[in-house]
């Protein structure tokens, strides 16, 4: 076992961090929500990791977005993210692709892939992921925050989650975000993530929701 890792140990086995590192991981969205996945997912040690995001760091990322900057305004957030990746554990595989997603080239962002983890912001955006995960039967790692609330579950090839979450008319309620929502938000996806690459039984169809103005937490079977 690295010395890198052996912190993981004994909540991880040495088989399943070897797990992980074989493993490759899609986080779609390098902003608020991504930047904490990405940080969560390198550290642990997922040994490939595909980083996706069109868009650009702007004042109005700097409460929240982990690879914001002031210096950073005007820089690519998934060329930033890896190279805060290649920094941060230099084994880890990460290419990072500087577009945005669409349902024309969805299935080619995460082809390959064991796990996509969604850190977008439109649920439009939502479905079209959800159909590419769902067309390349890979498994869909939902996250979704708003001013104090959190909310994340697992979509295994097949379920609707999303159709579900996002019925026809539905739409997006606040664009308020606080900095510390996306970092327990991207904590659930980044378990579900490790959990799912290792092996270990996975909660699919469960939604996991925080209100942390209030400090409640609900698991919703859905």
């Amino acid at each position: 076992m690295e010395t890198r890792y052996e912190r993981n140990i004994p909540a991880l086995c040495e088989e399943e961090c070897a797990r992980l590192r074989a493993r490759r991981a899609a986080v779609i969205g390098c902003g608020g929500l991504g930047g904490h996945l990405i940080e969560l997912l390198v550290r642990v040690g997922v040994g490939h990791l595909r980083v996706v995001d069109g868009d650009v760091f702007e004042p109005s990322n700097l409460n929240r977005q982990l690879y914001s900057a002031p210096a950073l305004l005007g820089c690519s957030k998934a060329k930033t993210a890896a190279e805060r990746v290649r920094r941060v554990n230099p084994e880890i595989a990460v290419e990072a692709i500087d577009c945005f997603l669409t349902r024309e080239n969805a299935r080619a962002l995460i082809a390959g892939c064991d796990a996509v983890l969604d850190a977008l912001d439109s649920i439009e955006s939502r479905r079209i992921l959800a159909e590419a995960c769902a067309a390349e039967k890979i498994p869909y790692i939902y996250g979704a925050v708003s001013g104090w609330v959190a909310q994340a579950a697992i979509s295994m090839p097949g379920d609707d989650l999303i159709a579900r979450l996002y019925p026809d008319g539905a739409v997006l309620q606040s664009k308020s975000v606080l900095s510390f929502t996306p970092a327990l938000c991207a904590s659930v996806q980044a378990a579900l993530c490790v959990k799912l690459l290792t092996g270990r039984p996975v909660e699919s169809g469960k939604l996991f929701y925080f209100d942390l103005l209030h400090q409640e937490f609900e698991a919703i079977a859905l």
